[in-house]
């Protein structure tokens, strides 16, 4: 849980390396660097594990490597002992260490050993290259850009966009070398779409039932594990529930906030699910009304995300995170990547299977750039650490090995998790639709009212030099009926809103806000008695 940052080359400049740094600094509550001619590497760190000698850039004990790791890796005691029968002393507790170790053990045969969301950069002291890595699915965020004689590293594009160059992303489950004159040569080690192939296909209800409860219970343990309280997003949804539930099982000092309008059925379910489970809950009430240009602003500023939909989550998000820093939570669980596993979505019943499995791919593979960016940027941007059990990779394996009709059976979306957990959930939680956050209480809709200023804005913040604000894909595959060839080609050949298509939006949304004043205005007023005579 750390923001990293790193210059390598010759033109490596010390003050301008503090700037970059000094934007991540609320990611970690420790800054940690390490100066050298042409290699300017630190962190601005977020304590979780061995506090007090965890600190980074970590280096071997020879100083040949340094390590910068944003992240966990959640499997770090399993690694140390097979480590330490192969030879290797350890000085403190950190995954760090363990990471740095199991580096020098296997080379970049370590990535099929990592379990966990993370993002890290080790450097050859001598040379100035740096072997890079990006969890399998994105949970953890990594930026490079290049300027004459120097190639610069960063958790967060706003961290390089002083540089004015493009900016370009280390994508998901990818590993490589990055080289001081500024060559970058990634590839992956984890191909998602031939993830689960060759395992046998799980279409036995019971059996799927019980390797989807142990794989849960097992992916929140690994992510529970800290002396620290243990917050939880909840949405009164299933896929938060879930987490809610173990997390209270696994780690007893645990907190659940929920973020709507007071009187918004995700409170409600939210509020009743804490008091039943007996779980401390926080309610940051949000109305309509509260959300302005300025939370706009701030949303886009701190969440860098380039689809309208998601930068609208955002808004409703940061002050969510906001909160669970103010009650001193450090380490927060989600229910993100449920849908994408278990078919939460309409659109995995409207198409044949093999369509189906596309699109699944699909929204899986773009996560880290959308909902996972979001928790990303809106937790780290508070010093929280989301974390986020249902795209554990082995998990993820699993959910490709199920058939559709396990995950949505009768019109009913994710039923093998309603029938996984049905002695566990109550039944106002297993039995509830799915209601997305924050679209039924308006606060969505109010956040529509400042659309058309979206682009702007995050052009304002440079971030167009990764990539400029584009039209919502979901919105774009709808209209294609769910055709995804003609959903990208459209995307391709129209990537953001026109102008009539903003003011179309706006009226629409005006409308919507509109409403409620007008029913006010209409509604009859109450009969004044007249004093008794």
């Amino acid at each position: 849980m750390c923001g990293i940052a790193l210059s390598l080359g010759p033109e490596a400049d010390p003050t301008t390396f503090r700037r970059m740094l000094a934007t991540l600094s609320p990611r970690g509550e420790v800054t940690e660097t390490r100066y050298e001619n042409g290699l300017l590497t630190g962190v601005r760190r977020l304590p979780v594990l061995d506090a007090a000698r965890a600190a980074q850039p970590w280096a071997a004990a020879d100083e040949r490597w340094l390590l910068c790791c944003d992240g966990e890796v959640f499997n770090h005691r399993e690694l140390r002992a097979e480590l330490t029968r192969r030879g290797h002393r350890f000085r403190g507790a950190s995954d760090a260490e363990v990471v740095l170790a199991a580096f020098l053990q296997w080379g970049e045969g370590m990535v099929r050993r990592l379990r966990g969301e993370y993002a890290l950069a080790v450097v050859e002291r001598a040379t100035g290259r740096a072997y890079l890595v990006r969890d399998p699915l994105g949970v953890k965020p990594l930026y490079w850009a290049r300027t004459p004689g120097c190639l610069h590293l960063a958790s967060e594009v706003k961290a390089l966009v002083g540089h004015r160059a493009p900016i370009a992303e280390v994508p998901p489950g990818h590993h490589g070398w990055a080289e001081p004159d500024g060559s970058v040569r990634l590839r992956g080690y984890v191909d998602l779409r031939t993830l689960g192939e060759g395992l046998p296909v799980v279409d036995d209800p019971d059996e799927a039932a019980l390797l989807v409860r142990v794989a849960l219970a097992d992916s929140v343990r690994m992510r529970v594990d800290t002396d620290r309280t243990v917050g939880v997003v909840l949405s009164g949804g299933l896929d938060s529930s879930l987490a809610l539930l173990y997390a209270r099982e696994l780690h007893p000092d645990c907190v659940a906030v929920t973020v709507g309008v007071p009187d918004s059925p995700d409170v409600a379910y939210a509020r009743r699910l804490a008091r039943d489970l007996g779980v401390p809950h926080e309610v940051v009430e949000l109305r309509p009304r509260d959300i302005r240009l300025a939370d706009i602003r701030e949303a886009i500023r701190m969440s860098e995300l380039t689809e309208y939909g998601d930068i609208i989550n955002a808004v409703v998000t940061v002050p969510l995170f906001r909160r669970l820093r103010e009650l001193g939570v450090r380490v927060a669980l989600t229910g993100d990547g449920s849908d994408e596993l278990f078919g939460g979505y309409p659109m995995y019943r409207q198409v044949g299977p093999e369509a189906s499995r596309r699109l699944f791919l699909h929204r899986l593979r773009n996560l880290c750039r959308t909902e996972l960016q979001r928790v990303d940027r809106a937790g780290m941007g508070h010093g929280v650490a989301a974390r986020v059990p249902f795209l554990d990779l082995s998990l993820v394996e699993l959910a490709m090995r199920l058939p559709i009709g396990l995950k949505v059976r009768a019109g009913q979306e994710k039923w093998i998790l309603r029938r996984a957990f049905a002695d566990l959930l109550p039944d106002y939680v297993r039995q509830r639709p799915k209601n997305p956050m924050s679209y039924s209480s308006g606060l969505h809709e109010r956040a529509r009212l400042y659309k058309p200023l979206f682009a702007r804005l995050h052009r304002s913040f440079g971030y167009h030099l990764l990539e400029p604000v584009r039209r919502d894909f979901d919105s774009v595959l709808t209209r294609c009926g769910n055709d995804l060839d003609r959903a990208l080609a459209a995307g391709r050949e129209r990537p953001d809103h026109t102008v009539l298509e903003h003011a179309r939006d706006l009226v629409g949304a005006a409308r919507w806000n509109a409403a409620p004043v007008v029913r006010r205005l209409v509604r009859p007023r109450p009969t004044r008695r007249s004093p008794a005579g």
